[in-house]
């Protein structure tokens, strides 16, 4: 089975087209940076809903000038299935990252989610298999497991749905499977966990729990818990999102297609453990911020209380093995807010 490492020397010796939804958002373009340093021909999908043009600025300075130019932008909407078409024309890959994310966004907007979630994802299925591309791989999330209590979280076991965005996830494995029963369509379903790293988005009312937190410490604001604490999760550091993107693109084992997998490391962490984790760590690079105490308020509705992934599954078929573990990728993660909080 090909490694990560042997996968990115096969890559910089045969570059390929990728196509990348939702590129100017976190997970997007740190696969757009990933892409282009391994001298690939991207171009990139999004609307601004929730991407940025800055992210897609830090990686032009990331890059040489020569890899920046194997990137082209496309301004657009995967709910315009025209658009979408345009976009997948000419693509080897498609790493379909583009979404409305977050439980409470759902709660609060089941209507645009269903949109951009189940409407777009058809969009984009449809134009991948009117493309002939050779592998649609998509952020499908570790929601899908809604009630069912289960520890560790195994792929093929899930419960029922808990917020309308765990519907709209399951509802994209479901019509992957669809697509490739009826169409031959090659999928991959990536069930993310908890992923955090640079670029980021700390503000706003749907921020995940980790920037949101740093930019609370850094700025001396109230850290909010909500419920007791004890809640627990799998943080993946973004890089091992990136790997498990790659491989699911690019494998040759046709028993690994057509399927979803975890993409955590699992661990576990409680909300306690990683508020501590962050201000110590946070004081020890500055003496200078205040120590805090957390204000706990009321559980979320829809949020999962444990989370804990398996991931072997990804590990023995596409080869999965992370790279970061939650200290190591906090430590990166907490250099980048530093440097852009403000």
């Amino acid at each position: 089975m090909t490694t990560y490492s042997q996968l990115q020397n096969q890559l910089l010796a045969a570059p390929r087209a990728w196509l990348i939804t939702g590129v100017a958002g976190f997970i997007g373009s740190n696969l757009l940076e990933t892409l282009l340093k391994l001298d690939q021909r991207v171009v990139g999908f999004d609307n601004f809903a929730t991407g940025h043009q800055k992210n897609l600025d830090e990686v032009r300075a990331l890059v040489s000038p020569e890899q920046w130019a194997r990137f082209r932008f496309m301004a657009g909407d995967i709910c315009d299935g025209a658009a979408c078409q345009r976009a997948c024309a000419g693509a080897d890959f498609v790493l379909h990252q583009a979404a409305l994310g977050s439980v409470p966004r759902s709660l609060a907007e089941p209507l645009a989610t269903h949109a951009a979630n189940v409407t777009g994802f058809v969009n984009m299925l449809e134009a991948a298999r009117t493309a002939k591309v050779k592998r649609f791989v998509y952020a499908s999330s570790s929601a899908v497991y809604g009630d069912r209590p289960e520890l560790p979280k195994v792929e093929e076991r899930i419960g029922q749905p808990l917020s309308p965005y765990a519907a709209t996830k399951w509802m994209n494995e479901i019509y992957a499977d669809t697509f490739a029963r009826a169409y031959g369509l090659d999928c991959v379903g990536l069930r993310y966990f908890n992923v955090f790293g640079p670029r980021q988005d700390p503000e706003g009312a749907y921020a995940a729990v980790i920037p949101k937190w740093l930019a609370s410490l850094l700025r001396a604001e109230p850290v909010q818990i909500n419920g007791d604490g004890e809640t627990s999760r799998d943080f993946c550091f973004i890089a091992n999102v990136v790997q498990a993107n790659l491989l699911a693109a690019t494998t040759d084992n046709r028993e690994a297609l057509n399927t979803a997998y975890n993409v955590a490391v699992g661990e576990r962490t409680t909300l306690k453990e990683l508020f501590h984790s962050l201000q110590t760590e946070l004081r020890r690079k500055d003496a200078a911020l205040p120590e805090r105490q957390p204000v706990y308020r009321d559980f979320r509705a829809g949020d999962v209380r444990h989370s804990l992934a398996d991931i072997s599954k990804a590990q023995r078929l596409l080869g999965y093995a992370p790279t970061h573990r939650l200290e190591p990728g906090l430590e990166l993660a907490m250099d980048w807010y530093r440097r852009n909080v403000v």
